[in-house]
């Protein structure tokens, strides 16, 4: 499910942030606090944490900014978990899920650990804009 299609009632945290590295922390910061004001438990506001860190790091370092020249994040909780959703401006290589990352690449096991602890996960892209959702359990 998307932002745009929720029911009335969930409340949707929407931010727009620079495309640098410094915008991961300052994301984790405020759906912490968003997860704690929530009453969330501990380990599955770490688990958020975690997998909104990939999505945005693999936002930052694999694909162009928006045409305004930054990523959005945003999330919202309903009976279904945490609902993480990251856009970026669409770069030339597709988030994908891995099987298998060669024990000595550096880099390749992000995803796996999003789809690990998540229930669901994938993309979608329209024009010049790419959104990764995923869904932590609660």
């Amino acid at each position: 499910m998307s932002s745009a299609t929720l029911p009335a009632d969930v409340s949707v945290v929407d931010v727009v942030l620079p495309h640098e590295v410094s915008a991961v922390a300052d994301a984790r910061r405020r759906l912490a606090g968003y997860l704690k004001r929530h009453q969330v438990a501990e380990n599955t506001c770490d688990d958020a944490q975690l997998v909104l860190s990939e999505l945005l790091s693999n936002a930052i370092r694999y694909a162009p900014a928006l045409p305004t020249g930054d990523v959005h994040a945003a999330w919202w909780l309903d009976k279904a978990g945490i609902h993480l959703e990251v856009t970026d401006g669409c770069g030339e290589t597709e988030p994908q899920r891995i099987s298998d990352a060669h024990p000595e690449s550096i880099g390749g096991r992000g995803l796996a650990i999003v789809d690990v602890l998540t229930s669901d996960w994938g993309v979608r892209t329209a024009d010049s804009r790419r959104t990764v959702y995923a869904l932590v359990p609660r």
